[in-house]
């Protein structure tokens, strides 16, 4: 490994960097998107039944934003209620508007990084050519060539061209699952939002 980094030449070192922030990203949003930490099943449903009757307490809500970021939207409008009796259907909705654009900004974190190593790593790959295109160039001579520049040259060129790809294309390939599974997400928070919204109605004004 370390004598395909010597051949390679300065320009991987910027690749090797992208690599390690982009398997890292990876990792932590494969953990954090994961469906229990985002929508626990049947946790609208209890917060259905708890709230159908009455407001639930204050630490049971607590409790409830805590559990996950589907609770936490939910927690948001129950809590806006319990502070303001009779509030008004269209400020409760804005509540619930207001939690849910923090729910997708949480959704969404780190994804314009990922997004970005994406798209750079094949141009850092492109610099990398062009640096082992300079070297070939720089090689021949009027006197004759330099091989071993020349062999130098066309390593920093390849291994470059290849790192490159071998880093965009997996982020990429990440990158557009994570966004399908984020707007898979907003639609059911945004619809378990509009359901307990309805049920909150009677304690609006």
């Amino acid at each position: 490994m370390f004598s395909i980094i010597q051949a390679a030449g300065w320009p991987i070192w910027p690749l090797l960097l992208c690599s390690v922030v982009a398997l890292a990203l990876i990792i932590e949003r494969l953990s954090s998107l994961r469906a229990s930490r985002i929508l626990p099943p049947r946790l609208l449903d209890d917060v259905m039944n708890v709230s159908a009757q009455q407001l639930p307490a204050p630490d049971m809500v607590d409790r409830l934003a805590e559990n996950s970021l589907l609770g936490e939207v939910l927690a948001a409008g129950l809590r806006a209620v319990t502070a303001e009796p009779q509030m008004p259907e269209g400020k409760l909705r804005m509540v619930f508007e207001f939690a849910g654009r923090r729910a997708v900004h949480q959704l969404e974190r780190y994804m314009n990084t990922l997004g970005t190593i994406a798209t750079a790593a094949p141009l850092l790959g492109l610099m990398g050519t062009v640096v082992g295109m300079i070297e070939i160039f720089g090689s021949q001579t009027p006197g004759g060539g330099n091989p071993a520049q020349l062999a130098h040259g066309i390593s920093i060129a390849l291994y470059n061209t290849a790192f490159g790809l071998m880093i965009a294309i997996p982020s990429l390939m990440f990158y557009r699952y994570f966004r399908g599974k984020i707007e898979e997400y907003v639609l059911e928070l945004e619809a378990a939002a509009d359901r307990l919204l309805g049920q909150l109605r009677r304690y609006t004004a």
